[in-house]
């Protein structure tokens, strides 16, 4: 009897190959897998074997029609990471919309595999990788998000892990860039802005619900931008901050306003303002306060009352600036009036209204200043030398640039009463006629350089001045656009940084300078002759200080009677160590600036 032909074997379910684990459905590549082997059901049971708990919940099982069909899982899709689309990605440009999803720490990252990824054939941990792109800029790890997986989660790990964050958004990007970026900088708690296209209330709204642990923001506003921030958009946003302690923003020009009320807000900058028809500002804790009018602008903001409302809504301001053309002696009186005795900053600029009565007032409502500002406005010898006996154990920087009725004499009376005095700037007071200057004047503060515009005068200088300034620890003098002056002598041991820029009637030989630690000299418009006086003065003072240095060096005795000490004879001269050589070669040398350079 013929054996019966055996059937044929039932066709094998289509798959994808080697592409996923045959297990948990998982991608095979970099993956472990630790599902336990499924158990086929016995042939009589109709029941399903349930999914293994440690399956990922991005799987799903596929119902099976018959008994005894092996059940196959397979991977869905998972929201939860968007930043692992089925297309391809592309590299993500700096000026447009970046990637909105980024795989979060230690989900599926329990293997050792997934804590090392390969770079050049090489396995690197993910958390070396992530320190080596820490120390690139905001572009160089957006470009690096672009490369791979692995690439990307460690660009995820650093914007995580970002607490302070530096950027400059470009005219052709919108306010996307932002709301795309920083909602993946959790723990970002500090924020720099560089604008090159407008801001308005999208961009503060955005700012508020991206950045919820922010405490300090700075926009600075790039000249082709616009700041449409209103004063209503600003008082919105710091109400949304509770937490936000530093705010400064500049190009306020539309601000119509100010009603600022929080608990946290300790320092606020606003610059470029035209005109605040109300300012009022209760916060309790703030101590630094800075708000800088336009000079062309004629508004009707009331400094006074501003000034006076500074005791009640700000008792513990210790720093304060205002900038601005409006400023008289009322407002003084106003300041003296809040009884603001902690103050230790005062700087009140471009108040051309401003007399000797109110540095009066400033000395008995202010008992321990340490910088005093005074750049334009119109006191004389006699103001300075009331503040020389006010504040002469506290005052360090005084700043006197564009004050017409100084003259030599109070300048040397401050650097004689003043003995902690380190900086120092009195340029175009001793101005011959400021009326025939022509051009923005330049003036050196706290080493960088600030464009003035010119004031009209109140008193010509006379020419063919001479200064004398004697002072143990000043380091930083500047005399820029002081014309009047022809003789100058200046003898401080710690200066470092001298200003003559715009100084065209000094003599080259009646300058003498005795600096041996001068490092920088500004001699922007001067004469060629004086500017190599300069130079021959500060390379004389250099080779004094090395023969000094070395003479000391020198082994001495003190003869028998002790009286004096002599050097020993025949002494055999050593060769200078290496760490002496070291030392000598690093020795700074001074530096005469003859271009007028703005500083970062």
């Amino acid at each position: 009897m013929a054996s019966q032909p055996k059937p044929p074997p039932p066709p094998r379910p289509k798959t994808r190959g080697n592409y996923n684990c045959g297990r948990c459905g998982q991608p095979k590549k970099g993956h472990v897998c630790v599902a336990p082997v499924p158990v086929a059901a016995p042939s009589g049971g109709g029941g399903a074997p349930s999914p293994s708990p440690s399956t990922s919940s991005g799987a799903a099982s596929a119902s099976g029609g018959g008994g005894g069909e092996p059940h196959r899982l397979r991977r869905a899709l998972s929201f939860d990471e968007a930043g692992t689309p089925s297309s391809p990605e592309k590299k993500p440009k700096v000026e447009g919309d970046v990637e909105m999803g980024e795989p979060e720490e230690g989900g599926g990252e329990d293997d050792d595999d997934d804590a090392v990824m390969e770079v050049g054939g090489r396995p690197v941990p993910r958390e070396v990788m992530a320190e080596v792109l820490r120390r690139l800029g905001p572009r160089g790890v957006m470009a690096a998000a672009g490369v791979s997986r692995g690439w990307r989660d460690c660009a995820g790990r650093v914007w995580r892990a970002a607490d302070e964050l530096r950027l400059r958004v470009l005219a052709g990007s919108g306010a996307g860039i932002l709301a795309a970026l920083l909602p993946r900088c959790a723990a970002l708690s500090c924020l720099h802005l560089r604008m090159e296209r407008d801001v308005d209330a999208t961009t503060l709204a955005c700012l508020a619900s991206s950045c919820p642990s922010l405490k300090t923001l700075e926009i600075t506003m790039a000249a082709n931008a616009t700041n449409r921030m209103t004063g209503e958009d600003l008082n919105h946003f710091v109400s949304e901050k509770p937490s936000l302690s530093v705010l400064k923003i500049g190009g306020c020009s539309n601000l119509d306003f100010i009603n600022l009320c929080s608990s946290s807000l300790s320092v606020l900058w606003l610059s470029d303002l035209c005109s605040l028809s109300k300012s009022v500002m209760n916060c309790l804790n703030m101590s630094e306060l800075s708000l800088c009018f336009e000079q062309q602008s004629n508004g009707c903001t009331d400094l006074v009352s501003l000034m006076d409302a500074m005791g009640r809504t700000c008792p513990n301001l210790n720093k304060m600036h205002i900038s601005s053309n409006q400023l008289s002696n009322e407002a003084v009186f106003a300041l003296e009036s809040a009884n603001l005795r902690g103050l230790c900053m005062l700087s009140l600029i471009l108040g051309s209204k401003i007399t000797d009565a109110a540095v009066a007032s400033i000395v008995r409502s202010c008992t321990s200043l340490e910088l005093l500002d005074l750049s334009g406005s119109s006191i004389s010898d006699n103001g300075v030398g009331m503040i020389c006996k006010a504040f002469p154990q506290t005052l360090s920087r005084l700043l006197l640039a564009l004050c017409p009725n100084v003259t030599t004499r109070g300048i040397q009376l401050a650097t004689a009463q003043l003995p902690l005095l380190q900086l120092m700037d009195c340029g175009m007071s001793l101005c011959t006629n400021l009326n025939n200057e022509k051009g923005p004047m330049f003036g050196d503060i706290n080493g960088g350089i600030r464009i003035i515009r010119k004031l009209c005068a109140a008193k010509k200088q006379p020419i063919h001045q001479k200064l004398i300034i004697k002072h143990s620890n000043l380091k930083k003098l500047s005399l820029w656009g002081c014309s009047a002056i022809d003789a100058l002598y200046v003898n401080c041991p710690e200066l470092n940084d001298l200003n003559l820029n715009s100084c065209t009637n000094l003599h080259p030989e009646r300058l003498l300078l005795q600096c041996p630690n001068l490092k920088n000299v500004h001699a922007a418009g001067c004469q060629d002759m004086l500017i190599g006086a300069i130079r021959n003065q500060v390379n004389v003072n250099q080779v004094l200080n090395e023969f000094d240095a070395a003479e000391s060096s020198l082994p001495c005795k003190r003869i028998a009677d002790g009286s004096k000490r002599v050097q020993l004879p025949q002494f055999q001269h050593q060769e200078p160590s290496e760490d002496d050589k070291l030392f000598g070669s690093s020795r700074t040398q001074c530096t005469v600036h003859r271009n007028i350079t703005r500083a970062t």
